[in-house]
């Protein structure tokens, strides 16, 4: 009996009718879209990004905007910067830290179609926490270098404002992990006051950290430095009466990153009571040198360089290689210090090879420990400040940074490559490096 013929367990035919594939919506079987070109020698390209402007989670301009609009807007306006058309790409690939409520229901298929994408441009969501927008970016390169794809989006969106106060009600534990590894579940700032105390980073070199991260970037606001990858948003805002509990809605512009406070100074910071101090007197960690908790999205359109040598375009830069680590939970901190040796090894290069780093400061502690411990320079670190002054939407944050760092390093001529790193809650760390043309 043939495979494709009926039977009484298949009361149907299983051969495809002459006329399935959908003419206006799928390529045919011959021309460009079937040339071979899946090969380990093509390099990836990142050709554009854009990105929301970052706004505080819960009072702010974005605290009722859904996912699938503030990807989407990243998305689009990134594909109009590289100059291509939406049905150009092939898939979308968006990280994002919790990946469910307005930021559910696969919001990277979600957000392409929002952008104006055609059906027939697929997406997938993918969560590593923290550096899930950098893992993105490295999975649309690794799609273009290993499978032959010729265009595809990576970046990363997060809704603090919409999300968290649902997914905080929802987690369900597991018996066997919280017996062997609790700390799976340890609050981020738990942990970052662990690492504090366990590898003595003090409460005032955090704090002036935190202070230099608010100036650098108070400076970079004022120089504009931001334009080139905020794309202004209008949004309709949540507002709250405190006195009545009434709630109306307000239209807002946003058109720049909102959280830092450009006037912060280390007496203020020293003034400031730790989060922990009613449980753990002796914690480190305060709402000013902790990252702030913000919305926004942020894309990448990553290309086979071919293509866009095809189509005359000048890319920002290429995508190197990618690498992780883990470490203990309750650490998770410290992730970064063994990510950024592992991914400079494979590729034969030393700390002081690198021109720019991007290192998120999730919490002071965590770049003052990585760049004591890896010999990183500050001078060449967060230069323009980081997540403590701008904000840090958890899954969206490693593709701005990507973006930024190159679009910075082709401002500055000279530095002609970047490392993008962070910390991973649940104990990782991850790193990404980047050719700067």
């Amino acid at each position: 009996r043939s495979p494709h013929s009926a039977s009484p367990l298949l009361p149907f035919t299983t051969t495809p009718p002459q006329n399935h594939r959908r003419h206006h919506l799928l390529p045919p079987p011959s021309g460009p879209s079937s040339r071979p070109r899946a090969t380990m020698s093509r390099r990836a390209v990142i050709v554009s990004t854009a990105r929301t402007g970052l706004t505080k989670s819960f009072r702010s301009g974005f605290n009722n905007t859904h996912g699938a609009v503030m990807q989407g807007h990243a998305i689009k306006h990134a594909i109009e910067k590289a100059g291509i058309s939406p049905g150009d790409v092939e898939d979308v690939i968006i990280g994002c830290g919790f990946p469910e409520g307005a930021t559910g229901m696969n919001i990277a298929r979600n957000a392409a179609l929002w952008a104006g994408c055609p059906v027939t441009t697929s997406g997938t969501t993918i969560n590593r926490f923290c550096s899930s927008g950098l893992q993105a970016v490295a999975s649309a390169a690794h799609s273009v270098m290993v499978d032959g794809v010729d265009v595809a989006i990576g970046g990363g969106v997060e809704s603090i404002s919409m999300v968290s106060p649902v997914a905080s009600k929802t987690t369900v534990t597991e018996e066997k992990l919280m017996s062997e590894f609790p700390a799976l579940w340890m609050p981020m700032i738990e942990t970052a006051d662990i690492v504090s105390a366990r590898y003595g980073i003090s409460r005032e070199a955090q704090d002036v950290y935190s202070v230099e991260s608010q100036r650098r970037t108070a400076a970079a606001q004022e120089a504009g430095l931001f334009k080139d990858e905020i794309v202004p948003m209008k949004a309709t805002m949540l507002v709250t009466d405190k006195e009545t509990g009434e709630t109306s809605h307000k239209t807002v512009l946003a058109d720049r990153d909102e959280c830092n406070r450009p006037g912060t100074t280390l007496e203020a910071l020293a003034g400031m009571n730790p989060v922990r101090s009613k449980v753990d007197p002796s914690a480190f960690i305060t709402a000013g040198n902790a990252s702030q908790l913000s919305d926004g999205a942020s894309a990448c359109v990553v290309m086979s360089e071919a293509e866009a040598s095809r189509r005359g375009l000048q890319p920002l830069g290429a995508f190197k290689g990618f690498a992780v680590a883990g470490c203990a939970p309750d650490e998770m901190g410290i992730g970064p210090v063994f990510a950024v040796p592992r991914l400079l090894a494979r590729h034969g290069l030393k700390v002081d090879d690198i021109d720019l780093w991007e290192l998120n400061e999730a919490f002071a502690v965590v770049p003052l420990y990585s760049m004591q411990q890896l010999g990183i320079d500050h001078a060449k670190t967060n230069v323009n400040g980081g997540s403590i002054a701008i904000g840090h939407p958890f899954g969206m944050t490693g593709s701005r940074m990507v973006g930024h760092a190159l679009l910075e390093g082709k401002r500055r001529g000279a530095a002609k490559s970047a490392v993008v790193t962070m910390c991973i809650g649940g104990g990782m760390g991850a790193a990404g490096l980047f050719e700067i043309f």
